[in-house]
């Protein structure tokens, strides 16, 4: 039965993914751009309270803080999922941010453990890279064991089962790119202005990050069960300097959409020698032995933008071979078009020597897109 349970639970979320078209992932408000911050927990749901300090009431005091310096800004519109001490059910803060057309969704919390961890740590959605970032999902999950009725409302999944997140990064799978981006400027705000310890960006399972439709993160600003942190992010100072580094995060976001084609046209070339030494590398690649996968198509993903660039080698960097796809009001523009898999890694060091450090290999089969380690693996079967 329980395995019913779960194999219904992803056959629900494949079938809503595949008669669902997502909202546009970058500023879809015309006159606005629509931020929606979410407060964990709240209400009868404390969160964790180590020593003594209560995470609702940390999160709330830090998403106030944020909003209150992203609506100074006349063209941002700050949407909250709770402003007071209420019990909202996962279901609801993402429906806040979907029916507001949101932007950006970012969910502030803090963090706990049993040993001595400490530092944040900010999430995107996606599967569990460790036991560790799946306790921390269950733990920000099993909030729905607090509302009434919730089987009813979460079509059987189970915070507590692995296999029930088999189908949750379906719905997030279209704003990665952009979760991530987000996350990381987030987090190099925490530590490289704060000074705070690094725990990266992380990807797990997270209910309230899956049923958004637009880029959504996930903050852990700290552990309140190691007493110096708690201290610090109980504290108004600790709470404001969270706050700003979160503000700086989402204006630098912004900042990089305001650019319309992405930080990645905007990378100089750091050494020329690099360049000239992975062009001669694809040059050789020609004669190099081919391991070709039959109606697959590899590109390079350079960057993406809200403006239509000519695929022209001036504006990129001097690479031709440039194609461009619209999706809703995004344009996304590729480098190559071959079946070589060797072919492709060759001119992927290109376009990474070539000031293109976070582009990446993508594949198409019969002109849609598909995993590239599911093709290689399954050629491999």
């Amino acid at each position: 039965m329980r395995t019913l349970l779960h194999f219904t639970f992803v056959l629900n979320i494949l079938l809503f993914a595949s008669f669902t078209t997502p909202s546009h992932a970058f500023q879809k408000n015309k006159d606005k751009f629509v931020v929606v911050l979410d407060a964990g927990h709240g209400g009868h749901d404390p969160g964790n309270v180590g020593n003594g300090y209560k995470e609702k009431e940390i999160a709330l005091n830090i998403v106030l803080s944020v909003g209150k310096a992203l609506e100074k800004h006349p063209n941002i519109k700050v949407i909250y999922t709770r402003k007071t001490d209420v019990f909202v059910p996962l279901r609801d803060r993402a429906k806040v941010a979907n029916n507001a057309d949101a932007d950006l969704f970012v969910s502030i919390h803090c963090n706990s453990h049993h040993t001595g961890a400490h530092g944040t740590e900010t999430f995107v959605l996606g599967l569990h890279e460790n036991q560790r970032n799946f306790e921390i999902a269950k733990k920000e999950n099993e909030v729905i064991f607090l509302e009434e009725d919730y089987k009813s409302h979460y079509d059987g999944f189970d915070p507590n089962a692995p296999e029930s997140f088999i189908g949750l990064t379906l719905m997030q799978e279209e704003y990665l790119d952009q979760s991530t981006q987000l996350a990381r400027l987030v987090q190099d705000n925490f530590t490289k202005t704060l000074k705070r310890i690094d725990r990266g960006v992380k990807q797990a399972g997270f209910w309230v990050l899956h049923n958004t439709y637009m880029p959504s993160v996930l903050v852990e600003t700290g552990f309140l069960t190691y007493k110096p942190e708690g201290a610090y992010l109980n504290s108004e100072k600790g709470q404001n300097e969270m706050s700003l580094s979160i503000y700086k995060g989402v204006m630098d976001y912004k900042m990089i959409l305001d650019r319309n084609v992405g930080q990645n046209l905007y990378k100089n070339i750091a050494n020329k020698e690099v360049v000239k030494e992975a062009v001669d590398e694809e040059i050789k690649s020609h004669s190099a032995s081919k391991v070709v996968y039959p109606n697959t198509v590899f590109k390079i993903q350079l960057a993406a933008g809200l403006n239509k660039l000519e695929p022209k080698p001036h504006n990129f960097k001097g690479l031709k071979e440039i194609s461009i796809e619209k999706e809703d009001r995004l344009f996304k523009y590729f480098y190559g078009n071959t079946s070589d898999y060797n072919e492709i890694k060759k001119m992927a060091a290109v376009a990474k020597a070539k000031g293109y450090p976070d582009s990446f290999i993508v594949a198409y089969q019969n002109g849609k897109r598909v995993n590239v380690s599911q093709v290689i693996n399954s050629a491999s079967n």
